[in-house]
């Protein structure tokens, strides 16, 4: 058989296999015209048992041949295979209902996280004040920490706060009082700042967690005194927990204050008849408070004799259970979504 014949039988056969794949109705049937023209043993590859029938110098022709029309048979194949799956995807949509009476969906949002979202209240109801706020390390010196704050090195109320030590006498602060010594060494008096952030101790159960946040506040001018302190702290718990919140100071210590007072808030939850929630006194604590100790205002720099002041430092973890009703802790720090959503 000669190069001429094969190429003539060729011809024939991609005329027949193009008319058969125009003819296809769906992707099965094209596949088994696929299988019948190229498969290994499909029609065109039939085609290469003459390579043996032709001179050596005939045969590269016979493989170009084959390939141009397996090349071109293939083409079609994909072509007429795109238009199936394009007249699918009408007929599909045509079929199709759109409702539009459905309600819309709402896409799924994040939130701001409850301890987030209650230390921002609390921040503003102090910027309405006039307060300002100050930052300071997270990691902290003995100095700023304790010593400053009217801790001696021997002093039994550093076994108060369970310190997480780092090297060289640095340590993960235990509270945030450190920014109030921080602020009195670069400010002048009078001063006003609340000073939130995180705070670490060894500490862990369902009101106590190795890291949580606070919100201390500093006052110093001439002239203050407790009732001042009493006011300021009665208009921010009226603010956070209602207008006609009661509050109670009672005595207490804190070495960095004289007088040291624990503050009460009349119960929000039984309205003082008495629950389980503020053990049947009908008052719950949030806060301690006191004016500043002479000491701590020396280290800062600062006359006690011409000036005094006063802090607090409330946590943020304690206002939050309190406002929406949590009983551990934990909660706040175990990004279970289902106890976040809450609060969308």
């Amino acid at each position: 058989m000669s190069t001429e014949t094969v190429w003539a039988k060729l011809q024939s056969l991609m005329g027949a296999a193009i008319d058969d794949i125009n003819k296809a109705a769906d992707s099965s049937i094209l596949t088994a015209l696929e299988k019948k023209y190229l498969g290994k043993k499909g029609e065109v590859q039939a085609y290469m048992q003459h390579m043996k029938e032709l001179p050596p110098e005939e045969r590269p022709k016979l493989g170009a041949l084959v390939n141009d029309v397996r090349g071109k048979i293939e083409s079609k194949i994909a072509e007429v295979s795109k238009n199936i799956e394009n007249a699918k995807l009408v007929a599909d949509l045509k079929n199709r209902r759109l409702d539009l009476s459905l309600p819309g969906r709402i896409p799924a949002c994040g939130a701001e996280h409850p301890l987030q979202k209650t230390q921002r209240e609390i921040e503003d109801i102090f910027l309405s004040m006039g307060f300002e706020i100050a930052r300071g390390p997270q990691g902290e010196w003995d100095y700023f920490n304790f010593e400053a704050l009217n801790f001696p090195e021997d002093h039994p109320a550093r076994d108060m706060q369970d310190t997480l030590m780092l090297e060289n006498g640095a340590l993960l602060r235990t509270h945030t009082s450190p920014v109030q010594v921080r602020t009195m060494l670069s400010y002048a008096p009078p001063i006003r700042i609340i000073a939130p952030g995180t705070v670490y101790r060894r500490d862990d159960d369902v009101t106590h967690s190795p890291v949580f946040h606070q919100v201390e506040g500093l006052h110093i001018e001439k002239g203050l005194n407790l009732t001042h302190l009493r006011g300021i702290l009665e208009l921010f718990a009226q603010s956070l927990f209602g207008k006609n919140t009661k509050i109670r100071l009672r005595p207490s210590f804190f070495p960095f204050t004289e007088p040291s007072v624990e503050v009460d808030i009349a119960c929000i939850f039984c309205g003082q008849k008495g629950c389980r929630l503020c053990k049947q006194t009908g008052w719950i604590e949030i806060l301690g408070a006191g004016m500043v100790d002479p000491n701590v205002l020396k280290a800062g720099h600062i006359d006690p004799e011409i000036w005094s002041g006063w802090a607090f430092g409330v946590g943020i973890e304690r206002v939050a259970m309190l406002l929406h009703g949590i009983s551990d802790i934990r909660l706040f720090f175990e990004s279970d979504l289902r106890f976040l959503r809450q609060f969308r």
